[in-house]
């Protein structure tokens, strides 16, 4: 069977060249005789696998040799736990609502201390960003906590809030490695893999090394320590060997194809071919504003409930899928991350367009 076009929000699609290559050297990587997936952890020949992925992970987001980087894992939302019990100096939080995702971790650090909502879109469905260029910071706050691109309702940060000194911890879960980023605006970001860098199992942290405290409550869990996992370099225990294996054939594709301003410019074009259609649908319509559209998850809707179910059924039929909108939303969403080249854009496009003259 022919392989289909994946919009999956995550696990998501990967590059086509890194599977490949994955199964080449399933039964025997490299000469070793074995596989990834069986190789000891403490070995020399895995030491080099994470150790080069590690590198080239900086190389790509020219990291700041002042920041750790850790592949962990527990997923992006075992962080929601980890970032308070290890940043919390004060006690005290200030978040930015603009989704599902921000809220969870705003509700979970409430656990550990004080968390403070300063600005959120939940008016109106999470469908903006918030102008963060003056928000009430709170005079003691250990960090502001944002989350950077939201793949459930596809608004993005174009612009960084004022944290007015204080440091700022990014989620970059779904939009990690698709544009530049300036590692040094943030005290800490993180990004579970499985939407646009590897398989589900792998959380990457890149913490500035003066927040990798040694004074934590006697509550933190020794695994939740960042401290634990920067003396260990990421294998305190036995890490999610495969999946960073993967993470790192990504992050070779990705240098191959350019870096992250080639890959920016790629993703721009993508997004570009899909808003364009919808701005001039008479069906189908986007549901964020304008200015706050993500490159890489693009909702949007017919405001027929029946029409978009059949719209999902005959997009699956035609081998477009995961089309399916997050329960929460409804409606569509496709999630075009990195590795989804331009043609499988265009071809949705071309369907969206059949449908509509079908079905109007």
């Amino acid at each position: 069977m022919a392989r289909v076009y994946n919009f999956s929000a995550g696990p998501s699609i990967l590059p086509e060249v890194v599977l490949k290559q994955a199964a080449e050297e399933m039964l025997d990587y490299k000469g070793s005789g074995q596989s990834v997936m069986e190789m000891s952890h403490r070995s020399k020949v895995y030491d080099d696998i994470i150790k080069e992925a590690e590198k080239d992970l900086r190389d790509l987001m020219n990291i700041p040799d002042n920041y750790k980087v850790l592949f962990l894992q527990g997923g992006a939302s075992q962080q929601f736990a980890a970032i308070p019990m290890n940043l919390m100096k004060n006690g005290v939080a200030d978040f930015i609502v603009t989704g599902q995702w921000a809220k969870k971790a705003y509700q979970e650090a409430k656990k550990y201390g004080k968390a403070n909502v300063l600005a959120s879109s939940e008016d109106k469905t999470y469908s903006y960003i918030p102008d963060c260029s003056d928000l009430p910071i709170s005079e003691d706050a250990d960090y502001v906590y944002i989350c950077h691109n939201n793949t459930i309702y596809g608004t993005t940060y174009k612009k960084l809030p004022n944290t007015k000194g204080k440091i700022l911890v990014a989620d970059m879960s779904s939009d990690i490695l698709s544009q530049p980023v300036n590692v040094e605006d943030y005290g800490l970001i993180f990004f579970g893999v499985q939407k646009n860098v590897g398989p589900a199992g792998v959380v990457v942290v890149i913490v500035r090394e003066d927040l990798v405290r040694d004074d934590l409550p006697e509550y933190v869990p020794t695994m939740l320590k960042y401290k634990t996992q920067v003396d260990a370099e990421s294998l305190y225990n036995t890490p999610p060997c495969y999946g960073i294996y993967i993470c790192g054939l990504v992050f070779k594709w990705v240098k191959s194809m350019g870096g992250l301003k080639a890959m920016q410019a790629h993703n721009e074009k993508k997004a570009k071919i899909l808003y364009d259609f919808l701005d001039q649908s008479k069906m189908f319509k986007g549901t964020v504003v304008k200015e706050d559209r993500s490159l890489m998850n693009v909702p949007f809707v017919t405001g027929n409930d029946e029409l978009d179910a059949k719209f999902v059924k005959e997009a699956t039929a035609a081998g477009f899928v995961n089309l399916k909108g997050h329960r929460s939303v409804g409606g569509m969403r496709a999630s075009i991350y990195n590795a989804m080249p331009i043609e499988g854009v265009e071809k949705l496009v071309e369907f969206m367009k059949k449908f509509e003259e079908e079905n109007m």
